[in-house]
């Protein structure tokens, strides 16, 4: 998911289009919550590690 979302970042911004920066943004950050939620052992999605 972080991958895509900075995919989209790059691509949004090369491109000039504002959505495809805005659903980046989104991607990275949730990417980047639900991997701390995993790291730090939290169960994410029934799951006990995110990766």
């Amino acid at each position: 998911m972080i991958i895509l979302g900075v995919i989209l970042l790059v691509i949004g911004f090369v491109a000039g289009i504002s959505i495809l920066w805005t659903i980046g943004i989104v991607l990275v950050v949730i990417g980047l919550i639900l991997w701390i939620l995993g790291a730090v052992g939290h169960a994410v999605g029934g799951r006990r590690h995110y990766w």
